[in-house]
């Protein structure tokens, strides 16, 4: 049985896909597809695809491709994604965990844009945070830390006084980069290097201090 961890924090930085919100099955759909067309092993695809914007993604496996082709694979990527909801649920523990963060400072730190963000929250059931740093608030992709770092800043903390949650292999880099320790959630962070890892929400609670600290138990 899991030893019961601590973390002390003054914000959150909350990832969306594979960390409040399982949407596995859509972009299961959405990149199989895509590497259909192309010629690639769907299984090499999907190990990159996670966490990352998918022009991104794009040009990492096909390095020689056209920026402006990706981009528009991009885009219609994102269509397709918002007008599939199929099976889009939320994490084990998701709708509590949010409800009890609502008066303490937390973002959502995603490579969705917003539109698709509102959609797949909407679909899990799950409220947005009140602040939002998506596809459109950045020039990088995960794993670059500049979502982690802007998300930060909008609630006006340090990096080294937020906790980021993540699942990916790209968020966790990211986060990383950013100085900002990261809690992992679900099975694919446990491939990497985290401060600390739950396998769903249900084992994460948050308990504010008198000083604004916030104490993150790990069960």
């Amino acid at each position: 049985m899991p030893t019961p961890l601590t973390l002390t924090t003054r914000a959150l930085l909350l990832d969306m896909d594979g960390t409040l919100v399982n949407s596995d099955a859509v972009v299961e759909r959405c990149w199989r597809r895509w590497a259909a067309t192309n010629g690639l092993d769907p299984a090499e695809v999907l190990r990159l695809a996670h966490g990352r914007q998918a022009h991104a993604t794009m040009a990492a496996l096909l390095p020689d491709r056209p920026v402006a082709l990706n981009r528009a694979d991009n885009d219609r990527m994102l269509a397709e994604e918002k007008a599939d909801v199929k099976g889009v649920v939320p994490i084990p523990g998701a709708a509590p965990f949010l409800a009890s963060l609502a008066d303490l400072p937390h973002a959502l730190v995603t490579s969705a844009d917003e539109p698709l963000a509102r959609v797949r929250m909407a679909a899990a059931g799950l409220p947005l945070p009140p602040v939002l740093v998506t596809a459109e608030s950045v020039g990088a992709s995960k794993p670059d830390p500049e979502g982690f770092l802007k998300g930060a800043a909008a609630l006006g903390f340090a990096p080294a006084d937020c906790l980021a949650l993540e699942d990916s292999s790209a968020g966790i880099a990211a986060a990383v980069a950013a100085g900002i320790p990261v809690l992992g959630i679900g099975p694919r962070a446990t491939a990497h290097r985290t401060t600390a890892h739950a396998p769903t929400l249900e084992q994460v609670t948050v308990t504010p201090g008198p000083d604004g600290t916030l104490t993150v138990h790990i069960a």
